[in-house]
Order: C-alpha cells, then sequence, then structure tokens
C-alpha cells in the first residue's frame, strides 16, 4: 500500500497531463514491483506470511490463466517512479494492517 499511495502522489505532484500523454495516450500505468513471480510461490509466499499450517493444493487439470504474474511498470519507471517495498514486504505489512484494523488483534 505504501508503493501505491507513494505512486498516486508521485503522479499528481510530478507527473504534468502533456508528459503523461507522451508515455501513455490513455493515462494507464501499472503500480506494484515490476518482478514475476508463479501463482505457486506467490500462495507459497503468502502461506508462510500468514502462518498457514494447511495445505496447498494444485488442480492442474483446470488451468484458468497464467501459471505466472508480472505486472509491466515500465510506464511509470519512465516516468521517474520506483518501488521501494517488495511483494514479501507489501503482502507482510498489509497483512499485519489487517490482524490490527479488521480483527483488532
Amino acid at each position: 500500500m505504501d508503493d501505491l499511495a507513494d505512486a498516486c502522489v508521485f503522479l499528481m505532484e510530478k507527473v504534468d497531463a502533456e508528459k503523461m500523454r507522451e508515455f501513455c495516450a490513455d493515462y494507464f500505468v501499472n503500480i506494484g514491483v515490476g518482478e514475476d513471480i508463479r501463482i505457486k510461490d506467490l500462495a507459497q509466499l503468502i502461506k508462510d506470511i500468514v502462518s498457514f499450517e494447511g495445505e496447498i493444493k494444485h488442480d492442474l487439470s483446470k488451468p484458468d490463466g497464467t501459471p505466472r504474474k508480472l505486472l509491466d511498470i515500465s510506464k511509470i519507471k519512465a516516468l521517474g517512479w520506483k518501488p521501494e517495498v517488495s511483494l514479501e514486504e507489501g503482502i507482510k505489512r498489509t497483512y499485519e494492517w489487517y490482524i490490527e484494523q479488521v480483527l483488532n488483534l
């Protein structure tokens, strides 16, 4: 969430509409870490962070989507922004916030 907020502020304060149009005529940019990860590795990462002790089951007979995910952040990087928080750290922070704010633990 920190990078998302930071990127939004960066776009609003540092990038004018003309410069934005040069990089992306539709004004859409992706915000993320810019590293690909296999879905099974993402599931394992989340499992580890939340201390889930159950089993992750993969039903390979029903593929629905790509086995890897990568958010292309080249547009926003070309505008001068870069991520500061890793995917793992971002998931940890989000989970900690959820535990504190939503579950009130």
